[in-house]
């Protein structure tokens, strides 16, 4: 169960621009790389350096984490096609953007269910087990609200607000 939550918190970090951490300012520094079928068909390199991003945890009595609250700015982030062969990105197929700021607050409901809102800078992915299912990722300026099943880790978005901009079909042309 641990994988799904970590997938879960780690995506919903991903949306706020940025990777959930202790409630710190911290730097947006990741990269990794999905397969072919999982976030575009092909494969999706991708990466976030810089930024300035505070998280705030919320707790219950109990000390249970009941909410978290991720915002900052300045994170670039970068979306590469690798083609088939994850090692090697296809020639000049990258899109990176600037990122002006974003808020994420995750809120973790009574059923163990977490609901994510997110505005401002956003990327979104969504897999194939997720509803609507992917793979599809989607950068968004403006507000995507989406519930994540820690038990399964399927993502449910709920509703988007603004401009988009479809990385995959980005990429693809």
């Amino acid at each position: 169960m641990k994988s799904k939550l970590t997938r879960g918190l780690t995506l919903a970090a991903l949306a706020a621009a940025a990777l959930v951490a202790p409630a710190q300012p911290a730097v947006a520094d990741s990269f990794f790389i999905l397969p072919a079928g999982t976030a575009c068909e092909f494969n999706l390199g991708f990466q976030s350096t810089g930024g300035n991003l505070h998280t705030k945890e919320f707790t219950d009595a109990n000390g249970d984490t009941v909410r978290l609250l991720t915002a900052g700015k300045g994170v670039l982030l970068t979306y590469t096609n690798y083609g088939t062969k994850p090692k090697k990105p296809v020639a000049g197929e990258s899109i990176t953007i600037r990122t002006d700021g974003s808020v994420a607050e995750t809120v973790v409901n009574p059923d163990g269910t977490l609901t994510v809102t997110a505005t401002g800078h956003n990327g979104l992915i969504m897999f194939p087990s997720d509803e609507p299912a992917g793979p599809t990722t989607t950068h968004y300026i403006g507000k995507i609200v989406y519930n994540i099943d820690p038990n399964t880790g399927v993502f449910t978005l709920v509703s988007t607000s603004g401009q988009s901009l479809d990385i995959c079909a980005e990429l693809a042309s």
